[in-house]
């Protein structure tokens, strides 16, 4: 490995120049933003600075990310290939439109790749790391690439053959990879912010004045992501009395939908109401309510599922249906294989929810059997290795 921390010591450190683009999501904005903190404070302990630049969208969530860290940000123009089955719909008005901004911005890319001449550039999917990916290879500078999901999204198919460092977070993602890939494939897993590792159970019961939780009894976390889930959310009021007879419940339901919940939670006899917090979103106490969950009912996104595998906690899926390429059903059925996790892949109903978390809620050896295996899944370590396969990169090719 290249000395990448010289000139520590009296005379000013050479900064590590990185360009980090993806996002879109906070499925592919996470990661990288998690990457860049671990490195940051890699080169920080030895002396050396990074200078980092990230490039996005101006409407993607990557760009208040990167303003909210000090991070600098320039856009580049992108394109969105909208998935059909329908070969005729590939070739759509608004797929032809957007192809065309691909070669401008991949010209755009080349010229801040050409300008900034960075060690590494990072990419860690969505449509805009497919030009600057390409400008990358262009520009003869090392391209890792990072997939959060089990299946390979287009974006970084795409760019595949252009890296240096192909990384993956599944190991069963490296038999998806083009061949001339995988012989550059690393297998880091999804980072994981670091805050969320150290959550602390009586922390949340103190944040949230959980005076009325009988601790004796389970407590599930139930969460549609920061927007809320009408699905999730009217799946578990269909079950709410009987969900409260076996466990507590901290629902995050989402800011659209707390009216509509509070209606409901209004019907509750006080026993057991007593054991039911609603909220509409949950901020800094996260890290302490998943410390203090037993059981998760949530989405299966690539970052739901990096953080709840590396804590090892029991969950039941109830997968995105739009998602895109279907990823979300893909992970959860991946953990519910390996009897990480329990999934809803056909019907979503309280009938179906109730017999997915009873036996979970009912029997704690088997959820402690759930929850280790799903924690032999979970890296989190992913972030310091996700740092060792960028550092990897400097000086090697920028593809094949």
């Amino acid at each position: 490995m290249a000395d990448f921390f010289q000139g520590a010591g009296t005379s000013p450190a050479v900064p590590f120049r990185l360009i980090v683009t993806g996002g879109g999501t906070g499925g592919h904005t996470y990661p990288a933003l998690t990457a860049v903190r671990t490195l940051q404070a890699r080169l920080a302990a030895a002396g050396r600075p990074l200078d980092v630049l990230w490039v996005g969208t101006a409407s993607g969530l990557e760009a208040r990310v990167a303003a909210a860290e000090g991070i600098p940000f320039v856009e580049v123009a992108t394109g969105k290939i909208r998935r059909s089955k329908n070969p005729l719909k590939l070739v759509s008005p608004a797929n032809v439109k957007d192809m065309t901004n691909v070669p401008r911005g991949v010209s755009q890319a080349r010229r801040i790749v050409a300008d900034f001449r960075p060690d590494v550039v990072l990419a860690t999917g969505g449509y805009v790391a497919v030009p600057v990916g390409l400008a990358a290879k262009l520009c003869r500078r090392p391209l890792v690439v990072h997939e959060q999901t089990v299946r390979l999204g287009l974006a970084n198919k795409a760019l595949a053959r252009a890296a240096a460092v192909f990384a993956v977070s599944s190991e069963s993602t490296l038999a998806l990879l083009p061949e001339a890939a995988r012989a550059s494939a690393v297998v880091t897993g999804n980072p994981v912010r670091p805050e969320v590792l150290v959550g602390q159970a009586e922390k949340a019961v103190e944040a949230l004045s959980l005076t009325g939780f009988d601790r004796s009894l389970p407590t599930v976390y139930v969460t549609g992501g920061a927007q809320g889930s009408a699905q999730i959310n009217q799946t578990v009021g269909g079950i709410l009395p009987w969900l409260l007879g076996h466990a507590n419940v901290i629902h995050q339901c989402g800011e659209a939908n707390l009216s509509a919940m509070r209606e409901l939670a209004a019907t509750l006899p006080p026993a057991l109401a007593a054991r039911y917090y609603l909220t509409g979103f949950v901020g800094s106490e996260l890290p302490d309510v998943l410390a203090l969950a037993d059981v998760v009912i949530s989405r299966s996104g690539a970052g739901t599922i990096a953080e709840l595998t590396a804590l090892g906690k029991a969950a039941v899926f109830i997968p995105l249906a739009s998602s895109a390429g279907n990823e979300q059903a893909h992970n959860a059925r991946h953990l519910q294989d390996a009897g990480a996790a329990v999934a809803l892949l056909d019907e979503v109903s309280p009938a179906s929810l109730q017999a997915a978390v009873g036996p979970l809620l009912t029997d704690g050896v088997r959820r402690a059997g759930v929850a280790e295996r799903a924690r032999a899944h979970g890296r989190p370590d992913a972030a310091e290795r996700l740092v060792d396969a960028v550092l990897s990169a400097v000086g090697q090719p920028s593809g094949r």
